[in-house]
């Protein structure tokens, strides 16, 4: 789904930041039915909100699991607080690290960029929405 997407370059030529990559792919590989107004909310997350804080494919992806789990507000969702701690707790699991300081300084390569931070937010997002929508079965 969103992984093989990524790893195949997807939106390369347009130069996304890493939250627009996650929310642009999850768009069309989830089939969110987002428009163009609603996928330039993720431009601020880039770069850990600019701070080097919690990374922008991370925040990206919180977006998503919101936008398939939440039917009205966060307080009346049964899942979307599991969801996110499990996406965060997996991902600092395997990364070592959930800022985008850290992330950098461990994962990020001057040819590929961020693109090992991004595919990794992308294949554990896919899990989780693979195993929430029961897509395997």
């Amino acid at each position: 789904m969103l992984k093989k997407m990524i790893e195949k370059g997807f939106e390369k030529d347009k130069n996304l930041n890493c939250a627009e990559k996650i929310l642009y792919g999850a768009n069309e590989a989830y089939h969110l039915g987002l428009d163009t107004a609603s996928l330039r909310m993720a431009a601020g997350f880039g770069g850990g909100m600019a701070v080097e804080r919690t990374c922008g494919a991370l925040t990206a992806a919180v977006m998503v699991l919101s936008k398939l789990f939440v039917e009205d507000t966060a307080h009346k969702s049964s899942k979307i607080k599991a969801l996110t701690k499990e996406l965060f707790e997996d991902y600092e699991k395997v990364m070592g690290n959930i800022d985008c300081k850290g992330l950098k300084k461990d994962h990020r390569s001057l040819f590929s960029g961020c693109d090992k931070v991004i595919i990794k937010a992308a294949e554990i997002l896919d899990k989780i929405v693979a195993r929430e929508l029961k897509l395997n079965e």
